[in-house]
């Protein structure tokens, strides 16, 4: 069929322009090399970087893995995408004088929409969009409801930078009927105290990514305290969820990757200088300790069931 309806073509065409034709109809989509730039070697990066070469192994295109540390104009080269995993990895690439586009994955929303895009971007000239590590409110809200029917005040605790966060967690918790008793911190005061004052107001606490309230070192402390007041913690990670949370709405490592390549085969496929606006992640699960459940004594569905709900309602 296809030397048939070839040589009924070379009839009408001129024999130069027929050639130019077919090579193009014959010939497979071009390829294109991507940059995945992670801050670190540690295993959720790695995670993140062969998911993203698993899912573009399968066509023409090349991808190459380079880190923060040590990162140069040169390795990006003629990259027509760069993906950064983690914030270290997306400030490295914002000191370097490169004009790739750049998708920044597993990023604060906080961080990216205050100090990230900007640095990235370099005044305009890299194409930049986000995925970011946070959960979206409404999401987190639904959770609640589900697993919580009775829930009715959530407290959170926040640096002063995040405050207005508030207006938006305070809408989205509304609509499930829930009311919102919020701290602020700031560099003066103490945690511990901001946070008891939030936990007799409210019935729980909701964990935000803010590396001034949660960290590796007031991790333990915040979740401790929490149980002390018998309030459940609801996380962000599932290291939160084994970690003492009593449950968690996160996407893995493997799940943002999965995101990520579906977006850089998108733009790359489509030779598209436009990227996709930034957002939430579109994977997600649900953890949850089960020890913390009983010392609490919450009886809670399982973990696929919660996410099969919540999935139908969004």
């Amino acid at each position: 069929m296809w030397a048939r309806w070839r040589a009924i073509v070379c009839r009408i065409l001129p024999v130069g322009l027929v050639c130019a034709w077919l090579a193009v109809l014959s010939s497979p989509a071009a390829a294109a090399r991507v940059v995945v730039v992670l801050s670190n070697d540690s295993a959720p990066y790695q995670e993140v970087y062969q998911t993203i070469r698993g899912y573009l192994d399968s066509g023409p295109h090349e991808t190459d893995r380079v880190y923060a540390d040590g990162l140069s104009a040169s390795a990006l080269g003629d990259a027509q995408l760069v993906v950064t995993v983690g914030v270290r990895a997306a400030k490295s690439l914002a000191a370097q004088p490169v004009g790739n586009p750049v998708l920044a994955v597993l990023v604060p929303r906080a961080w990216y929409l205050e100090n990230g895009r900007s640095e990235l971007a370099g005044d305009g000239k890299r194409a930049v969009s986000a995925i970011y590590l946070d959960q979206p409110f409404q999401r987190q809200a639904q959770l609640i409801r589900l697993a919580f029917p009775e829930m009715t005040r959530v407290g959170v605790l926040l640096g002063t930078r995040q405050r207005k966060l508030l207006g938006e967690l305070a809408d989205a918790l509304q609509t499930q009927g829930i009311s919102l008793v919020y701290g602020l911190l700031s560099g003066e005061e103490r945690q511990i105290a901001q946070l008891e004052a939030v936990l007799s107001e409210a019935e729980m606490l909701l964990a935000i990514p803010d590396p001034r309230v949660i960290n590796r070192n007031t991790a333990q402390s915040l979740l401790l305290t929490s149980y002390r007041y018998r309030d459940p913690v609801l996380g962000y990670s599932r290291s939160l969820t084994r970690a003492g949370a009593l449950l968690s709405l996160h996407s893995s490592p493997a799940q943002i990757g999965r995101q990520a390549a579906e977006w850089v085969r998108r733009v790359i496929e489509t030779a598209s200088s436009q990227l996709p606006e930034s957002t939430y992640p579109a994977y997600f699960s649900v953890s949850i300790n089960r020890r913390v459940a009983h010392s609490l004594g919450f009886v809670l569905p399982q973990e696929n069931e919660l996410e099969k709900r919540l999935g139908e309602e969004i």
